[in-house]
Parts: C-alpha cells; sequence; structure tokens
C-alpha cells in the first residue's frame, strides 16, 4: 500500500512540475500623448505577434489611459501585463462619438455614419497601425507613444 501511495505522489509531483507552454507575461506601463499632451481619452491595445514557430502566441492585453496619459496593461482584465514578445499596438479614443472615419463619409461597408466627430487619434494608430513593441522578460515602464496629428 505504502509502495502505491509513494507512486501516486512521485506522478502527481511530475505532472505538476517541470516545463510549461503557458505563455509569460510580464508587466508593461506607459503615457499616451497626443501632440505632446497627456492624452486621457485613450484605449491601448497590445496583440501579440505569431510567427512561424508560434502562429497563435496568445490573448491580447488593453488598458485605459488615466488623465495623465498614463496606463498599465492587463489581459482579460484580471492578469497584469502583457505576453512576453513582439506585439502590434493600437491607439484609439474611448470619447463618446469618436470613429476613425471622417464625419460626413460613408463606412468602409458603404453605410452612412452616425458618429459626431472623428476620433482625434490618426487611423495609423489604431485601425492601420503598423506600430510594434517588443515587451521584455523582465516588463517594461517605458511603452510612451507620442501621437501627432499634424505631420
Amino acid at each position: 500500500m505504502k509502495y502505491y501511495a509513494f507512486i501516486v505522489a512521485l506522478i502527481v509531483i511530475e505532472m505538476t512540475s517541470g516545463c510549461s507552454d503557458a505563455p509569460r507575461f510580464a508587466p508593461v506601463s506607459g503615457v499616451v500623448t497626443l501632440d505632446g499632451k497627456p492624452y486621457a481619452l485613450g484605449v491601448v491595445s497590445f496583440q501579440p505577434m505569431g510567427t512561424k514557430e508560434n502562429p497563435n502566441p496568445g490573448r491580447g492585453s488593453s488598458a485605459f489611459t488615466d488623465a495623465n496619459g498614463k496606463f498599465s496593461l492587463k489581459c482579460d482584465g484580471t492578469m497584469d501585463g502583457a505576453i512576453v514578445g513582439k506585439h502590434l499596438v493600437r491607439i484609439m479614443s474611448r470619447s463618446e462619438g469618436a470613429t476613425s472615419i471622417k464625419p460626413g463619409t460613408s463606412s468602409p461597408d458603404g453605410a452612412p455614419t452616425s458618429r459626431k466627430s472623428a476620433d482625434p487619434i490618426p487611423p495609423e494608430w489604431n485601425g492601420e497601425s503598423k506600430v510594434e513593441f517588443e515587451v521584455p522578460s523582465g516588463g517594461s515602464d517605458k511603452a510612451n507613444f507620442d501621437i501627432k496629428t499634424v505631420k
């Protein structure tokens, strides 16, 4: 009987130790500015970028900016940080009625827009973003993004 208890304990230890395929998370925070001023109405989104070896690296992380433009990413609203590795960054406005579609034009599907104002964040920071950020294993508090509306 003791032999079987020992074997079961050994199996449990073996199953709960060792390598894990779960993605590693690291804390990420920073500041969003719009034309050099803190942007308090931002939604920051980090989406892990796949590779040939790992085409689906995991869930994205996001955060709202505060009155000073500061943000700290969370995944699923509960886990602090973002998956370690390269991410596609998107920043958009959370202000009511904001859209990246210019007022008076139609949406991509041809339907007229019912939004009242254009999103102050240019499309190259949200829907058309190619902005990348590498999340290091130790995390980063330097995920700072200065968005320019005038070129």
